[in-house]
């Protein structure tokens, strides 16, 4: 068996101070005995139920406020400092949610207000898991949960280029499943009629009871084309353990600087994760990705079967008319790319399900920064500790970026500093002056301690599965370590510190500007630093054993507790601007980094000549430039290439109609592919893609007016607006080949 977080770490501080095994699910239910915790425990291929008592609490800053609903109710007075001093008992969650509401209005603070003189968790599963001091799957190898993946393919009506569950001219052809144990299975559309399809679909999902639903793009996509589905045939999409269909929610997704509104679904006693979300959050960590689609992402890993089936998405309704077995062929892969994408990338979510007080779809979708505040309020009640208010928010200078070099650089060498911040906050004991219990710094030495203890398992497991664990229990604990300074500045969490946050930065600007000395005083020449990253060329003439001595000079010289780590090597770096290069492997792989070098604005011409461009930068084949440029230019001109690749993905928003009131009331400037839905006399809806492309002869048009649906496209009367790609391809070319730096070109609005 695996070791999963709760079997490594085995300390109440982290994990919570009950073992309670196997828990794979909690749910809230009322009662008329009272509110209960219903408990789902996986035992093998058994699942069993338990209820729990349940009884909801509130914080309270002042004995005053326990009026109203909270009149007479259990009351103890907390020890220390904080603010947040008396914990009340609720009898059940109405009343706690209608102690919510007096509160509000009592003291004039919302429940989500960090400065509320009271704390009421909205969630009564995380009130459940904080008080019981339980965590998720303790004792559970990830191999051991019960995971089934979903995806659907569907039929889109004439004239329309996505399709949309609401439309009577579109149904479902295909819904491919599979499970963590290998098994898959295509219902076929050709076989059974769309009722059929979605009954089978809810009795396959119940015969095999899962703990976790997945799919790439499944909340914005595969579930509510279902639910809408089944709601037309009148099913009941009964896909909760005791028998419920969905409960839906509009929510919002944020990682980085990312945030994708989604539709939440919520299904009874099991979990839903999305492989899309993993992959957002994949990336802001490496940025390394071209795409976030399924297929991009399966070769991106090495994913994809050598047989893979692959249709253009708005070629599946066509396809299937000609070949449906093909399009099972494609469905059948897709599910199965989604189960080992999920394999990959869903792990660490699982093991920080064993530590933080979450469901554990919550923490696939929840901040760093929330994660750590749980942790932090759950061991302060259970230490019978009042709570601070959090530190009143306030700007303060950053982490340490810099470029020194600009264009193409050869043999590039890497170094990390190991968790910088989390090293000078341990280093020089910075942590939050509220922090009475220490609990914040006690819990940062020991996640870095297991996180370097799983490291080192990882190096010398003894066989795959092993080390493939290891290495996403010190992943996990790395992302929760440097997520330890962004608490402190995070002006929602209980234990902020401004002062704190500021002085760890300032620390970090000072070390770093100190290597970047170090590093040319000894002949190598800095490239580019990014918080706690440097890209450097070494000293010439540096055979193995003097690059060797190099590194271990520049490491003993760093201060005590901060460790340095040279963790690549490239043929070439391409300098564009901050944060934004591209890297050359010796094998030959480019790495491209930035918004400005692989910006989802552009055409799919665009990304292939900047991505074909920058790998002949690197290569250091600048003659060939100018031959790229015209081969592209020729290839508009004289028209070869299908219409998709100049054309333009919009998903809508809003509405058409909602989109035409904020044109009538001026609160918006005009766009091509909301146009293109209003002329177009169909219904489009929110949530609906339109590809286009732009149509005359000029190079500088208004777009929105000279926009034409890629459906509306004659390939025997082409039409695309030739001087304005080729005035697009002459801008991205100047931009990266002329030495200016402007933008990518004209935009869709106005």
């Amino acid at each position: 068996m695996t070791r999963g977080a709760s079997e490594a770490l085995n300390d109440p501080l982290l994990t919570g101070c009950d073992d309670t095994p196997g828990i794979v699910a909690v749910e809230h239910v009322e009662g008329r005995d009272g509110d209960r915790m219903l408990c789902y425990r996986r035992d093998g291929a058994h699942v069993d139920e338990t209820r729990e008592p349940f009884f909801p609490f509130v914080l309270l800053a002042d004995a005053d406020l326990c009026d109203g609903p909270l009149k007479g109710l259990p009351r103890r007075e907390l020890t220390g400092g904080g603010a947040l001093k008396f914990l009340v008992e609720i009898p059940a969650w109405k009343v706690a949610q209608k102690a919510r509401s007096w509160l509000s209005k009592r003291t004039g603070f919302t429940a989500g207000n960090p400065m509320a003189p009271y704390l009421l968790i909205g969630d009564p599963v995380q009130q459940y898991l904080v008080r019981s001091g339980r965590t998720l799957f303790k004792g559970v190898p990830f191999e051991s949960l019960h995971r089934f993946q979903v995806d659907i393919e569907c039929l889109t009506g004439e004239g329309y280029e996505f399709c949309n569950a609401a439309r009577e001219s579109d149904r479902l052809i295909a819904i491919a499943m599979a499970d963590h144990t290998g098994w898959h299975q295509v219902l076929s559309g050709v076989e059974l009629d769309e009722r059929t399809l979605l009954e089978r679909f809810v009795a396959t999902v119940r015969e095999r009871d899962p703990d976790v639903i997945e799919g790439h793009n499944i909340f914005n996509f595969d579930l509510p084309y279902l639910v809408e589905r089944a709601k037309q045939h009148g099913v009941t999409l009964a896909l909760g353990r005791d028998g419920s269909p969905p409960a839906v929610r509009p929510s919002r997704f944020s990682v980085g600087e990312r945030t994708i509104a989604y539709s939440r679904f919520d299904l009874f006693g099991r979990h839903v994760i999305d492989t899309l979300f993993l992959v957002h959050a994949y990336d802001i960590t490496h940025r390394s990705l071209d795409g976030y689609g399924l297929k991009e992402v399966a070769k991106h890993f090495g994913l994809a079967a050598a047989d893979r089936t692959y249709i253009d998405g708005a070629e599946i309704s066509a396809e299937f008319r000609r070949d449906p077995a093909k399009v099972m062929r494609y469905a059948g892969h897709d599910v199965r790319e989604t189960e080992a994408l999920s394999r990959l990338l869903s792990r660490s979510a699982f093991l920080q399900a064993q530590v933080v007080p979450f469901a554990y779809q919550n923490i696939a979708v929840r901040g760093n920064a929330t994660k750590i505040d749980a942790l932090l309020v759950r061991e302060y009640l259970r230490q019978g500790q009042a709570l601070p208010y959090p530190d009143k928010g306030r700007a303060f200078a950053g982490g340490y970026t810099d470029m020194f070099v600009e264009g193409v650089v050869g043999t590039v060498h890497h170094c990390d500093v190991r968790s910088l911040y989390p090293s000078l906050m341990l280093a020089q004991r910075i942590g939050p002056r509220t922090d009475e219990l220490g609990c914040f710094l006690r819990m940062l030495a020991r996640l870095r301690e297991f996180r370097l203890a799983a490291r080192d398992r990882a190096r010398h497991a003894g066989n795959a599965a092993a080390r493939q664990n290891d290495e996403a229990l010190q992943t996990t604990f790395k992302i929760l370590i440097n997520s330890f300074y962004g608490y402190l500045g995070f002006d929602q969490a209980r234990f902020s510190d401004f002062d704190a946050a500021e002085r760890i930065t300032a620390a970090g600007r000072d070390l770093l500007k100190a290597m970047i000395d170090w590093l040319r005083a000894h002949g190598a020449q800095p490239v580019e630093i990014d918080t706690d990253g440097i890209y450097f060329v070494p000293p010439p003439h540096t055979g193995a054993g003097v690059q060797a001595a190099f590194r271990q000079a520049f490491a003993a010289a760093l201060p005590e507790g901060i460790e340095v780590e040279f963790d690549g090597e490239y043929k070439a770096m391409f300098s564009y601007k901050m944060k934004n290069y591209a890297l050359l492997s010796d094998n030959g792989e480019i790495v491209i980094k930035g918004g400005a070098l692989k910006s989802r604005g552009l055409e799919p011409f665009q990304r292939k000549f900047l991505r074909d461009l920058i790998r002949l930068k690197l290569e250091g084949r600048n003659a060939e430039l100018p031959r790229l440029k015209q081969d592209c230019e020729t290839a508009i001109v004289t028209r070869q290439w299908p219409i998709q690749t100049l054309a333009k993905t919009e998903t809508l928003q809003d509405s058409p109609a909602t989109y035409a009131a904020k044109i009538g009331q001026g609160g918006r400037g005009r766009n091509a592919a909301y146009e293109l839905a209003l002329r177009s006399g169909r219904d489009y809806r929110a949530g609906d893609q339109v590809s286009y492309y732009v149509t005359g002869t000029k190079k500088s048009v208004p777009v929105h007016s000279h926009a034409k649906r890629v459906g509306d496209w004659n390939p025997e009367q082409r039409d695309e607006n030739v001087a304005y790609y080729v005035e697009k391809l002459d801008a991205l070319y100047e931009k990266f080949c002329g030495g200016t730096l402007g933008g990518p070109g004209p935009g869709d609005e106005e």
